[in-house]
């Protein structure tokens, strides 16, 4: 089914105060929902909301809740969720971000307690839109083994990072460091699809291409220790740093009813204080890579309509029954 931007959001406003969110907290979460969608990641769009309004319905998000924010140094922002998603308290934190990283040449944003923080693109793309250069880095609840271990310790760990590029969308680089996101896995054995060797193992640790076991068993990383060493320093900046679960101590973000608690860090940084006509040179460093058949990461999808599957659409209208 096909709809329009401003239709999409009020689908997704409307299903998540039905389930229990405050306007504040469905509005933050909605215009996230449509971003993914908008930048060409459906998986954690529209696909992912019902995890959200699960999690509302069971208590593993707190869906009235207003975060905390506090400042521990002038270049420091940190944000306690309080249970809530890590999409409102970006919001609340968004300008004092961009004043301090213009202000300092640097800021920092550590935020705690929080849900699955949805598609990571989305933090860093909003300040390269604003001529920041950002790093993003969050944890989940544990999906994914590492070394020689058959027990997940990480979850899928993603590292995002934009910069503003003159005359077109910003350059946005969004990966996991597992092999892929848990979302295809789960995709897949929707749509009753086989996976890739190297993707996950079963539950004694061998590597599998089985749906059912690779969902009882764990993800692997991307690269070997290469992506388990780039999953553990993410650990370190999103929960070390901000104070919020370890992915082994996170909670389910699709079972119980207690929040898994992770983390979100992102640093902004001013570009033009330290090379002035920085989005100019990356425009110019873009063309040039480009001609040379590079791919560069980040192009825009943003049409004025989407599609979202039939099936979704009635899953969603459910929700807004309650």
């Amino acid at each position: 089914m096909r709809y329009d931007l401003n239709s999409a959001r009020e689908l997704a406003i409307r299903a998540c105060v039905a389930a229990g969110a405050s306007k504040a907290v469905a509005s933050s979460l909605a215009e996230a929902t449509v971003a993914a969608e908008c930048s060409g990641r459906s998986s954690v769009g529209f696909a992912h909301l019902p995890d959200y309004l699960e999690g509302f319905l069971c208590g593993r998000i707190a869906g009235t809740e207003e975060p905390e924010i506090c400042f521990p140094a002038p270049a420091l922002i940190q944000v306690d969720a309080k249970g809530g998603i890590a999409q409102l308290g970006f919001d609340r934190a968004f300008e004092e971000l961009q004043t301090r990283a213009r202000a300092y040449g640097v800021t920092v944003l550590a935020l705690k307690n929080s849900y699955t923080a949805g598609e990571l693109g989305y933090y860093v793309r909003r300040l390269a839109r604003e001529g920041l250069v950002a790093m993003a880095a969050t944890n989940g609840s544990a999906l994914m083994a590492a070394g020689q271990s058959s027990e997940a310790v990480y979850g899928t760990n993603p590292l995002a990072f934009a910069v503003p590029v003159d005359n077109r969308a910003p350059l946005v680089i969004d990966q996991a460091s597992s092999a892929t996101a848990f979302v295809n896995i789960r995709q897949a054995a929707e749509r009753g699809e086989g996976i890739h060797k190297g993707w996950a193992i079963d539950g004694k640790g061998q590597e599998t291409m089985d749906l059912r076991e690779a969902i009882q068993g764990a993800l692997l990383a991307f690269g070997g220790m290469r992506g388990a060493n780039i999953a553990l320093m993410v650990e370190i900046l999103a929960a070390g740093t901000t104070g919020a679960n370890w992915s082994l101590d996170a909670p389910s973000f699709e079972e119980g009813s207690h929040s898994p608690g992770v983390g979100l860090f992102i640093v902004a940084l001013t570009p033009e204080l330290l090379a002035p006509g920085f989005s100019a040179r990356m425009a110019s460093q873009i063309e040039r890579l480009s001609s040379k058949g590079i791919y560069i990461p980040g192009s825009s999808h943003v049409e004025d309509e989407i599609d979202l599957p039939s099936s979704l659409v009635a899953t969603l209208e459910e929700y807004c029954q309650h």
